[in-house]
């Protein structure tokens, strides 16, 4: 997959365009659906498919109190829609400037840069100045400016619009079941690891130390069963969000990762985990040594949901 941080003119290089448009934070089952639908009609008209998003969520620039958790950063997004077949991404930064951009001229701007011969988008997608353009105007106006439009339906979980929002809500309560359902694929973070305290090292439970940003969506504390991702292998693997409580002084929350059968250095590193279920809730032990024989137990009761697990 082609990836550009900044707006460049693809019409010579992408003659025969498919342009998929939205945010697709997470990337969930309802994202999916527009671009698999973006991916076939590039591939029926012997073109490419193209996804235009920001790197930044608008409200982060609009209204940074109004910003939503985000589910997933750009890592994330760039792995789900290169897994789904997208060919390029155009995935700038979102400015003041460009909120104040006319629906029309945000069409002119498609037409200039891409050419596109399809527009796919979901229901609910606007855009331009103060989210003016709607549906209806891509539908009415798209032969005007050379490309058709096509609005996929929105996907329906247990009656109800599969949604961003709907997604964090599951994350941030700890439904992390309905979460991977409507995502279609378990909860993942992909992000470098940073170094820590290395005091799992000391205990004997190495771990890859991933900071949890600012604007994240995040299941709440506990010890996880997960699967890790480094390179092109996969690893079971425990992860605990939390702040270490057992432990005095004051800690930031953060994810700790012990992989398991793994022993490298990958401080700065890109790792991904993906969490499969949750195994207990964070608890403060009254010793070390509590802990230690907590952490052995928790990896034995983590065996059998491994095991379900394929490829682990």
């Amino acid at each position: 997959m082609e990836i550009y941080n900044k707006l460049a003119d693809l019409r010579r290089t992408y003659p025969l365009l498919v342009v998929a448009l939205g945010m697709f934070d997470g990337v969930h089952i309802g994202h999916q659906s527009i671009i698999r639908r973006a991916v076939e009609l590039a591939k029926n008209i012997r073109g490419k498919s193209l996804v235009f998003t920001f790197s930044n969520h608008p409200l982060s620039v609009l209204a940074p109190d109004r910003m939503p958790p985000q589910i997933g950063n750009n890592f994330l997004r760039q792995y789900r829609l290169e897994a789904l077949g997208v060919d390029v991404l155009m995935n700038i930064p979102f400015t003041k400037a460009f909120s104040q951009v006319s629906p029309e001229d945000f069409l002119l701007l498609l037409q200039a840069h891409f050419a596109p011969r399809y527009v796919v988008t979901g229901a609910n997608y606007t855009f331009g100045e103060r989210g003016r353009g709607t549906q209806r105007l891509l539908l009415r106006a798209g032969a005007d400016y050379g490309f058709e439009a096509e609005i996929c339906p929105t996907v329906l979980q247990s009656g109800k619009p599969v949604s961003s929002t709907r997604v964090r809500e599951c994350i941030q309560t700890g439904d992390l079941a309905s979460a991977n359902t409507f995502l279609g694929y378990p909860l993942t973070i992909i992000d470098r690891v940073q170094h820590g305290d290395k005091r799992g090292r000391q205990l004997g439970f190495p771990t890859a130390n991933l900071a949890v940003g600012e604007h994240r969506a995040i299941l709440p504390s506990g010890v996880y069963v997960a699967k890790a991702i480094y390179g092109s292998r996969e690893y079971a693997a425990l992860a605990n969000i939390g702040k270490n409580p057992t432990f005095e002084g004051k800690r930031a929350l953060r994810i700790e990762v012990n992989i398991q059968d793994f022993n490298r250095n990958i401080y700065d590193q890109m790792l991904t985990v993906q969490f499969l279920q949750l195994l207990r809730p964070e608890k403060k032990f009254s010793s070390v040594e509590q802990l230690i024989k907590q952490m052995y137990k928790d990896r034995e009761v983590a065996k059998n949901i491994w095991l379900k697990h394929e490829s682990l």
